[in-house]
Protein backbone atom coordinates (compact mmCIF):
# COMPACT_ATOMS: atom_id res chain seq x y z
CA UNK A 1 0.00 0.00 0.00
CA UNK A 2 2.92 2.12 0.56
CA UNK A 3 4.32 2.08 -2.43
CA UNK A 4 0.42 2.78 -3.81
CA UNK A 5 1.09 5.54 -2.04
CA UNK A 6 4.40 6.47 -3.21
CA UNK A 7 4.19 5.63 -6.88
CA UNK A 8 1.16 7.66 -6.82
CA UNK A 9 2.49 11.08 -4.99
CA UNK A 10 5.51 10.49 -7.15
CA UNK A 11 3.16 10.79 -10.37
CA UNK A 12 1.46 13.83 -9.08
CA UNK A 13 4.99 16.27 -8.59
CA UNK A 14 5.49 14.77 -12.07
CA UNK A 15 2.99 15.85 -13.66
CA UNK A 16 3.50 19.38 -12.73
CA UNK A 17 6.28 19.45 -14.97
CA UNK A 18 5.30 18.63 -18.90
CA UNK A 19 8.25 17.63 -19.89
CA UNK A 20 8.59 15.04 -17.45
CA UNK A 21 5.14 14.00 -17.88
CA UNK A 22 5.52 13.03 -21.57
CA UNK A 23 9.07 11.32 -20.86
CA UNK A 24 7.20 9.46 -17.66
CA UNK A 25 4.04 8.37 -20.12
CA UNK A 26 6.68 7.03 -22.47
CA UNK A 27 8.60 5.30 -19.83
CA UNK A 28 5.18 3.32 -18.50
CA UNK A 29 4.67 2.37 -21.84
CA UNK A 30 7.88 0.68 -22.48
CA UNK A 31 8.38 -0.58 -19.02
CA UNK A 32 11.85 -0.93 -18.37
CA UNK A 33 14.18 -1.42 -21.41
CA UNK A 34 17.62 -3.01 -20.67
CA UNK A 35 20.09 -3.58 -23.29
CA UNK A 36 20.03 -7.88 -23.78
CA UNK A 37 23.43 -9.38 -22.12
CA UNK A 38 25.76 -11.92 -24.53
CA UNK A 39 23.49 -14.80 -23.77
CA UNK A 40 20.46 -12.75 -24.84
CA UNK A 41 22.78 -11.89 -27.65
CA UNK A 42 23.79 -15.12 -28.62
CA UNK A 43 20.02 -16.48 -28.32
CA UNK A 44 18.76 -13.78 -30.95
CA UNK A 45 20.95 -14.04 -33.20
CA UNK A 46 20.37 -15.90 -36.48
CA UNK A 47 21.20 -20.09 -36.43
CA UNK A 48 22.07 -21.97 -39.58
CA UNK A 49 20.87 -24.47 -38.43
CA UNK A 50 17.04 -23.23 -37.99
CA UNK A 51 17.31 -21.68 -41.33
CA UNK A 52 15.61 -24.71 -43.21
CA UNK A 53 12.45 -23.99 -40.57
CA UNK A 54 12.10 -20.44 -40.98
CA UNK A 55 9.75 -20.68 -44.34
CA UNK A 56 6.51 -22.09 -41.42
CA UNK A 57 5.54 -18.95 -41.23
CA UNK A 58 4.24 -18.18 -45.09
CA UNK A 59 2.94 -21.53 -44.86
CA UNK A 60 1.29 -21.09 -41.57
CA UNK A 61 -0.89 -17.90 -42.82
CA UNK A 62 -1.52 -20.14 -46.00
CA UNK A 63 -2.53 -22.93 -43.88
CA UNK A 64 -4.51 -20.54 -41.55
CA UNK A 65 -6.12 -18.53 -44.57
CA UNK A 66 -7.74 -21.84 -46.21
CA UNK A 67 -9.23 -22.97 -42.63
CA UNK A 68 -10.71 -19.78 -42.50
CA UNK A 69 -12.70 -20.54 -45.90
CA UNK A 70 -13.47 -23.64 -44.90
CA UNK A 71 -15.14 -22.36 -41.71
CA UNK A 72 -17.32 -20.18 -43.80
CA UNK A 73 -18.03 -22.75 -46.40
CA UNK A 74 -19.26 -24.76 -43.58
CA UNK A 75 -20.97 -22.50 -41.92
CA UNK A 76 -22.87 -21.72 -45.31
CA UNK A 77 -23.67 -24.82 -45.97
CA UNK A 78 -25.22 -25.10 -42.77
CA UNK A 79 -27.18 -22.09 -42.83
CA UNK A 80 -28.46 -23.31 -46.24
CA UNK A 81 -29.42 -26.64 -44.58
CA UNK A 82 -31.06 -24.94 -41.59
CA UNK A 83 -32.88 -22.74 -44.30
CA UNK A 84 -33.96 -25.88 -46.69
CA UNK A 85 -35.26 -28.12 -43.83
CA UNK A 86 -37.21 -25.09 -42.09
CA UNK A 87 -39.11 -24.24 -45.80
CA UNK A 88 -39.92 -27.94 -46.30
CA UNK A 89 -41.46 -28.12 -42.46
CA UNK A 90 -43.41 -25.12 -43.48
CA UNK A 91 -44.99 -26.08 -46.76
CA UNK A 92 -45.67 -29.96 -44.78
CA UNK A 93 -47.21 -28.09 -42.13
CA UNK A 94 -49.25 -25.80 -45.33
CA UNK A 95 -49.93 -28.85 -47.39
CA UNK A 96 -51.27 -30.94 -43.95
CA UNK A 97 -53.68 -27.62 -42.86
CA UNK A 98 -54.48 -27.25 -46.37
CA UNK A 99 -55.64 -31.23 -47.10
CA UNK A 100 -57.26 -31.41 -44.27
Amino acid sequence: MASFLKRDTFAVLRSHHPQAAEVSQLQSRRQLHVEPGAREKALLAKDPALERFKSYRKGASRIRRIGDYLTIAVVAGCCYEIYVRAVTREEARKSASGSA
